[in-house]
């Protein structure tokens, strides 16, 4: 990666000494208009930013920030990631500074760089759709970035940290075909999305392994929240030849297909690639992708650390375990 540009960099490249470039990044007057372009355009072709905390720190320190740029902080999912993460930066002396991208990329990007400016010592991100395009080395000049419950891209140029997405999927996609059904329906989010992508794949690897063929009308796409969900299972409901079974790709889903059951007193098999609250209670035959997403926030966290401490390996794709759990089960 490259290194992050410095102050001396810009006036090396602009032939003026630091003390003009620090009167043109602090917008200070008495400084020629013709002298202030050519520092300026150094800046931009360089790529320089003031280091925000920098300017605050002693001599010899470093930074204790780390910057997390999470999905949204209202599902549990993202805030039980976020709480694993800062357990583990506590450990280490670091400070997480936690905001949300909304799924938005320019806002990803601008969280980022508002982090890079406050000289954080590493980011952890949950990358939006189209990462890709704004989540790149030359904007990290150098500060370590490792990626969790989902990829930058494909290939990674940094660090990710996944569950095991497509393996979860085909094992609860199994039970419910082991439980006796075959017409199994699929709801999932974006289909965009790399986790729902696995997952999709899963649930295609455990039909195809029984010898069912898959029948794209029980195939719903582009229901990520609760609210779709529960529409397009009312869909699935109303087909002449109904679904005996459905599999839900995330938890919030699972909590539409649900609502839909039981707005019509309808008793179908539910898997779920996501454990949730209450399932222990809900009377409905339920088969859970259970994980820890504590752990997934742990495992990123770890990995950041030791890019911190200068591991310069190349980029690691790590995949945490996923379980099977049947509420209710003893055995």
């Amino acid at each position: 990666m490259n290194a992050r540009p410095t102050m001396q960099d810009v006036a090396r490249l602009a032939g003026v000494s630091i003390k003009t470039v620090s009167r043109v990044v602090n917008n200070e007057p008495r400084v020629d208009p013709d002298t202030r372009a050519r520092v300026q355009a150094t800046i931009d072709e360089l790529g320089f930013r003031r280091n925000e905390q920098a300017r605050s720190l002693r001599p010899g320190q470093s930074s204790s920030l780390i910057g997390l740029v999470s999905g949204d902080l209202g599902n549990p999912f993202y805030s039980a990631i976020a709480r694993g993460i800062e357990e583990i930066t506590y450990e280490h002396g670091h400070l997480l500074l936690t905001a949300s991208s909304e799924e938005q990329p320019e806002r990803e990007r601008q969280l980022i760089e508002t982090y890079l400016q406050h000289n954080v010592a590493g980011l952890i991100v949950a990358p939006t759709l189209d990462a890709a395009r704004t989540i790149t080395p030359e904007l990290l000049r150098g500060v370590p970035l490792v990626s969790v419950d989902r990829p930058v891209s494909d290939p990674d140029p940094f660090d990710t940290v996944l569950l095991d997405n497509r393996a979860g999927a085909r094992r609860a996609v199994t039970q419910l075909i082991h439980d006796g059904h075959t017409r199994i329906a699929i709801i999932d989010g974006n289909p965009r999305v790399y986790t729902g992508q696995e997952r999709t794949a899963g649930y295609l690897d455990a039909l195809r392994e029984a010898g069912i063929t898959p029948q794209p009308n029980l195939m719903i796409h582009g229901h990520h929240g609760a609210r779709h969900a529960e529409q397009a299972t009312h869909a699935l409901l109303s087909q002449e030849q109904r679904p005996s079974a459905i599999f839900a790709t995330n938890n919030r889903i699972a909590t539409g297909v649900i609502r839909a059951l039981h707005a019509r007193r309808r008793t179908l098999a539910v898997a779920s690639f996501d454990d949730f609250e209450f399932a222990d209670v809900i009377n409905l035959p339920l088969t859970l992708v259970s994980y820890d997403a504590m752990d997934l926030g742990r495992a990123a966290a770890a990995r950041l650390m030791q890019r911190i401490q200068g591991d310069a390996s190349a980029p690691q794709r790590l995949t945490q375990p996923v379980t099977l759990r049947v509420p209710g089960d003893s055995s």
